[in-house]
């Protein structure tokens, strides 16, 4: 049987966390927070909320800390690849996946293949994700210019489409991408702008970056060239390279944004630079680290391509990569608890202007995580539903 609409149970629900030790991101120690619905109704000092009269779930927090949701904002929820065959296409994300990850908040595209992927069918999945339970948003087009959309505008589908926020990811400095032209680049990304504007989103363009050697050109010539903000745009797999990170590093000092994608070995460098070596090296170079996101790149392959453009090699990135990386983090003091939820959570709500997500305040969606001393993810709400307890997944997919 299709499985009930998480956010429509949980309207009438009321929740009450109980002596949290709060980072939202700021730290705020021990706070009760009380869930009214789908929102966060207040944050009180523990003990000073009291309800009768209404049935009320309560969550006992006193060992934990309470976190807000990861808004992951790169992810091919429909699967991605496809670069060696039909047979080589990644399945499609799945909610306990996304749950299991400690994400919330998704961002979905498509990336290579535009042909037998839709932007139809990524709404739809987006939709469908929605409805099992957590909040989903799209990137309209794919690696290429023109780009795939649904109302044959790129302005129109970011201005009158709920759930599309920007263009993405457009491929560039990538034997991949269609090789677009600066005037092209410019032209999409005045579209994404001006779409944004009118439908009160933040009309981004999501650049997906290769190994070529132009790397952040076209990017740094926007910013020079024409009047686009450069918060407008943001360059994603940027940790891809040594060199390919130093011009993301440089773009950050002008005042952009970057996306560094979570490897599945948090400890690892090999074949790229690590979560952990790219804010190592961020510090060293006084990056403000409030101008990057993390994202998974979940469900999306991960090629291998030997000097002559030939597939030698194929895996399929994880959302898991995501909270393999947050604790890693934590575990080597690179970063502290605020600071990390900063990179996943707060900036990249910012940055979309996902305005009820990203922080613990009463008026914001109930999107919160229960870390134990350990920084092992324990339980989960999303949109104030309950969708994992004692490590246990209580969320699975319609057909699951």
């Amino acid at each position: 049987m299709p499985t009930e609409n998480p956010q429509t149970k949980s309207e009438s629900m009321i929740t009450l966390i109980r002596g949290g030790n709060v980072f939202a991101p700021s730290p705020l120690g021990k706070k009760d927070i009380l869930i009214l619905g789908s929102k966060i109704g207040a944050v009180f000092d523990p003990g000073k909320i009291q309800i009768s009269g209404f049935p009320v779930l309560e969550e006992d927090a006193s060992d934990k800390f309470v976190i807000p949701g990861f808004v992951d904002s790169h992810v091919h929820i429909l699967g991605g690849g496809g670069e060696g065959g039909p047979a080589t296409r990644a399945p499609e994300i799945t909610i306990q996946d996304i749950v299991g990850s400690g994400v919330t908040t998704v961002i979905g595209c498509l990336g290579t293949d535009g042909t037998t992927r839709h932007m139809e069918s990524l709404l739809a999945k987006a939709k469908g994700l929605e409805i099992e339970g957590v909040t989903t948003y799209v990137f309209s087009g794919s690696y290429q210019i023109p780009v795939l959309t649904i109302t044959g505008s790129m302005r129109s589908d970011i201005a009158l489409i709920d759930k599309i926020i920007g263009a993405g990811e457009i491929a560039i400095s990538d034997h991949r991408s269609s090789q677009p032209t600066f005037a092209e680049f410019a032209r999409l990304a005045s579209e994404c702008r001006v779409g944004g504007m009118l439908g009160q989103k933040a009309g981004v363009l999501h650049c997906h970056l290769g190994d070529g050697p132009r790397k952040l050109e076209f990017l740094f010539r926007l910013i020079t060239e024409t009047e686009i903000p450069i918060t407008q745009v943001i360059p994603t797999h940027v940790n891809r390279n040594p060199k390919l990170l130093d011009e993301a590093i440089r773009f950050i000092l002008q005042g952009g944004y970057v996306d560094i994608t979570a490897g599945m070995d948090p400890a690892s460098d090999e074949g790229h630079i690590s979560i952990t070596s790219s804010i190592k090296l961020c510090q060293e170079k006084n990056v403000p680290l409030d101008h990057i996101t993390i994202s998974s790149d979940g469900n999306g392959s991960m090629p291998v391509f030997d000097d002559s453009g030939q597939l030698i090699g194929l895996t399929v990135a994880t959302q898991k990569s995501l909270w393999a990386n947050f604790r890693y983090l934590l575990e080597k003091e690179a970063l502290d608890l605020e600071e990390s939820i900063q990179l996943f959570s707060t900036t990249p709500a910012v940055f979309y202007k996902l305005r009820q997500k990203g922080d613990i305040k009463p008026g914001k969606d109930a999107d919160l995580l229960l870390l134990d001393r350990d920084f092992n993810l324990t339980d989960s709400f999303a949109m104030g539903q309950k969708m994992m307890a004692d490590g246990k997944l209580l969320v699975k997919g319609t057909f699951s």
